[in-house]
C-alpha cells in the first residue's frame, strides 16, 4: 500500500492593501481563478484527497475554498497556525499526524519548495519546480501504510503542475 500527498503552495495573493498584515492576505482575481483549474485537474485526474491540512492564513484558506467545490466528497479543511510559513521539518510532523491514505496539504514558500525537495527521492523534470510559483502543485507517492512511517527522500513524484498549464474554467 502506499499514501499520497497533494502539496500545494497558496494561489497568487492580493497586495492591493497595503495595511493588511501577511496573515490577512486573501487571493486577487488571478489567484482565484488558478485554485478553481488546481481542483478542476486534480479531480479529472482521479487525484481528490480524502483529508486537507491548511495553513491558517487566508489566501491558504481561500485556495482550499475555490479548490474544494471542485472535488468529489472534498473534506473539510483542518486549519493548522503551525503550517503558516511552516518550515519542512514542521510540514512533516504535521503530516505524519494525517489520517486518511490521500492528503492535501496547503502552505506557503520558502517552506513548501524546501519541503517538496526534502521528501522526494527525485524531483521532477519541471522547469517551475525548483521556484515552486504560487499555485504550484506536486502530487507524490510515499511506500508506507500510514502517514507517521514516511521519511524524507522517499516520494515518487507522479505529477507536478503549475495553473498557467491547466485549461480555463
Amino acid at each position: 500500500m502506499a499514501v499520497r500527498l497533494i502539496l500545494v503552495r497558496h494561489a497568487k495573493s492580493d497586495w492591493g492593501d497595503g495595511d493588511l498584515e501577511d496573515h490577512a492576505r486573501p487571493l486577487n482575481a488571478r489567484g482565484r481563478d488558478a485554485a478553481g483549474r488546481v481542483g478542476r485537474w486534480l479531480a479529472a485526474t482521479g487525484r481528490a484527497p480524502h483529508e486537507a491540512l491548511v495553513s491558517s492564513a487566508v489566501r491558504t484558506r481561500e485556495t482550499w475554498a475555490r479548490m474544494a467545490p471542485h472535488l468529489p466528497d472534498a473534506p473539510e479543511a483542518r486549519v493548522i497556525d503551525a503550517l503558516y510559513h511552516a518550515g519542512p521539518d514542521v510540514m512533516l510532523r504535521v503530516l505524519q499526524g494525517a489520517r486518511a491514505p490521500v492528503v492535501v496539504l496547503l502552505g506557503h514558500n520558502p517552506g513548501i519548495a524546501a519541503f517538496a525537495h526534502w521528501m522526494l527521492s527525485a524531483a521532477p523534470t519541471h522547469g517551475r519546480f525548483g521556484d515552486y510559483p504560487t499555485g504550484a502543485t506536486l502530487v507524490a507517492r510515499f511506500p508506507a501504510d500510514r502517514w507517521a512511517d514516511v521519511a524524507p527522500a522517499s516520494g515518487v513524484a507522479e505529477a507536478f503542475v503549475v495553473p498557467r498549464e491547466l485549461p480555463e474554467g
